[in-house]
């Protein structure tokens, strides 16, 4: 999920830097080559960090720590807590036009963090319905890949959509606070819902790649698309999982 939706952020910083979009065809080629790189890279990290956890930690270890969070419905509060200011410093970081260092701080710690957050998801899947875990991950990649076409072809324009986008995942969070807080169910209208919405990211910060970005924020543009797939990932495999338990 992008959270960059403040305009004023994508100006001009100094003189060897424009917007994508106004750039040469050969800069903005490299751009879109370097993001797309970064976001393969940011996906391969993830992929090997979960498939670390599930190896290398013991099973009575893992055992041990899910049940610990499953046992208080208010310890996914924290998770969701946590995972906000994650977001926060790491698109911070990634948005720096100070440091590449920095910039590269910020995609990893949120590589990092949603490798975590995703450990309770991936745990109950594995007990729930193994193969659903790679069948959404390559549905995700189908839907990400169609998404990502549509508006390389079609060279529209969505990058008005953000403050739409903002809203509705506001809203998204607040009903997943308050079926925290009420302790009801969010079925499978609400997974539904949220594909929806990431989908939506996904054309929206793909939109942004070709008509917003400077050429020197790839890495900023990867954290975007990044943080939509994973949306689009967790939300297909949501789906999945509770269609297998109904």
């Amino acid at each position: 999920m992008s959270y960059m939706t403040d305009e004023g952020q994508y100006q001009l910083r100094d003189a060897n830097s424009m917007a994508a979009a106004w750039a040469k065809e050969d800069e903005r080629s490299a751009f879109i080559r370097q993001t797309y790189l970064h976001l393969a890279g940011a996906i391969a990290l993830f992929v090997a960090l979960e498939a670390a956890i599930f190896t290398l930690v013991p099973a009575e270890t893992l055992n041990g720590l899910m049940n610990l969070l499953f046992q208080s419905r208010f310890g996914w509060l924290g998770v969701i807590l946590a995972m906000t200011a994650v977001s926060w410093v790491a698109q911070w970081w990634a948005l720096s036009g100070a440091s590449r260092g920095l910039q590269y701080m910020g995609l990893l710690l949120y590589v990092l963090g949603q490798a975590v957050i995703f450990v309770p998801l991936l745990y109950i899947a594995n007990q729930v319905a193994p193969q659903a875990i790679p069948a959404a991950g390559v549905l995700t990649l189908v839907v990400f890949g169609g998404l990502t076409l549509l508006v390389m072809v079609t060279k529209v324009d969505l990058t008005s959509w953000g403050k739409y986008l903002w809203a509705g995942g506001l809203a998204a969070i607040g009903v997943i606070v308050c079926a925290i807080l009420f302790n009801f169910e969010l079925g499978v209208w609400f997974s539904g819902l949220m594909i929806g919405l990431a989908s939506m990211y996904i054309l929206y910060d793909t939109s942004n790649v070709l008509r917003t970005y400077r050429t020197d924020q790839y890495v900023a543009a990867s954290l975007a698309l990044f943080a939509s797939v994973a949306l689009l990932f967790w939300y297909i495999l949501r789906l999945f999982i509770q269609l297998r338990r109904n």
